[in-house]
């Protein structure tokens, strides 16, 4: 038996206006995940437990079948596990986007236009992070270059004490009530006006501005937290596993767990992702690397939630279905082999809020083999309806392999 996990992160959501009233999942053409679902259980799952932050990080751990009450020490320590960042007991890290503010005189009155400075690639990201490294890094702090807007610093000796705020919550908002509070906090102001003067001229943001993209202007910081410990997930479930993903928090978590982490060129993590590439290797770590277990990370619906871009969004869902979903059914039955097929989302980024929210997510579980279905299409309305209600989000991945 083959198992694999697609999860399309931040792909439930609320009515959306665009749609007339309908989902993403309403609307979206999906005949591979709406087949699964009418011949599968279908039911909601909560992936937030009870006070903690919806974040994807949270969510992903719950999925994996970890009790994040239990073992969560915060973002960032996952994603210096993906890109090999040394953490000792006394070390804090925080998540370091590269981001565009507003141009206002004074810091604290600009607003965050993108949390993603554009999306700005790898190669162009690297460069800032280096000439801000060249700048900001001391005895205390380090930063370290990551994926497209996605960075690292780290503090050592330093405090968890403190109060950030993620920039893909407050799009569109005065930074204003949003800025570092707490331990380090003025040193932490400090740090990201003085990237702002060193960004500016950087020739990757002249040619940015010169091409009609985003710069990014300013970094911000967020997400800290300590060296995370995880139970391996071999020793949790007696079966060997692989994680597929275009970010490093996934990859981290991977690491972490003790799971392989596969890199697909062309893995984006935006709706241009290489989709085909990522099933691809799936099917490979399933049928020739001898891995019993797949989860297959999809950042593209996430990222579309919260620049508020419904269409693309939608566009996500139906590439995940045809060219994820489709392929690896297809692939698996071809070849005889028995699988179950777990398909959902983190946690809901809504169209209408652009962040993350914690409410209860529409779960599949198929079987290859056959049994009663639920008869029904997927989406959040459909979920509820069932009646089957996971309380706990890390029980549920012992009920997939049960």
């Amino acid at each position: 038996m083959k198992y694999i996990v697609v999860l399309g992160d931040g792909m439930a959501d609320y009515a959306v206006p665009e749609f007339d009233g309908k989902t993403v999942l309403d609307v979206a053409r999906k005949p591979e995940m709406d087949y699964m679902c009418g011949h599968g259980e279908l039911g909601m799952v909560k992936t937030v437990q009870d006070g903690m932050k919806p974040g994807s990080d949270v969510a992903n751990l719950s999925v994996m079948g970890y009790d994040t009450r239990k073992c969560y020490s915060g973002r960032s320590p996952l994603e210096a596990a993906s890109i090999g960042v040394e953490m000792k007991p006394t070390d804090v890290t925080f998540r370091c986007n590269l981001v565009t503010l507003s141009d206002e005189e004074n810091y604290a009155d600009k607003t965050m236009l993108d949390y993603s400075a554009g999306e700005i690639s790898t190669g162009e990201a690297a460069q800032l992070i280096e000439a801000l490294a060249a700048e900001l890094n001391s005895d205390k702090f380090k930063f370290y270059a990551g994926v497209s807007y996605r960075h690292l610093m780290v503090w050592a000796e330093g405090s968890d004490n403190v109060e950030l705020t993620p920039p893909h919550d407050i799009s569109d908002r005065k930074i204003t009530d949003y800025l570092p509070k707490g331990d380090g906090c003025s040193m932490f102001i400090d740090m990201m006006k003085k990237s702002e003067k060193i960004l500016k001229a950087h020739p990757v943001n002249l040619e940015r501005i010169k091409q009609g993209k985003n710069p990014a202007t300013s970094i911000w910081l967020w997400g800290e937290g300590r060296k995370p410990s995880l139970p391996l997930f071999e020793d949790k479930y007696h079966i060997k596993g692989s994680v597929i993903s275009a970010v490093d928090l996934i990859k981290g978590i991977a690491k972490c767990a003790g799971m392989k982490s596969i890199d697909v060129e062309g893995a984006t993590g935006t709706y241009k992702s290489n989709f085909d590439g990522k099933a691809e290797a799936a099917l490979r770590s399933l049928t020739e690397d001898g891995m019993d277990f797949v989860y297959i990370h999809m950042e593209a619906p996430d990222e579309c939630g919260h620049q508020g871009d419904a269409a693309h969004k939608k566009l996500s869902v139906e590439l995940i279905d045809e060219k994820v979903v489709g392929y690896l059914r297809r692939e698996l039955e071809k070849r005889g082999e028995d699988f179950k097929m777990l398909i959902l989302p983190d946690h809901p980024t809504p169209i209408t809020l652009k962040t993350h929210v914690s409410d209860p997510v529409p779960y599949i579980i198929y079987d290859s083999r056959g049994s009663s279905g639920s008869g029904m299409c997927y989406n959040e309305k459909n979920g509820e309806k069932t009646g089957i209600f996971i309380e706990d989000g890390y029980t549920l991945m012992d009920r997939f392999l049960s």
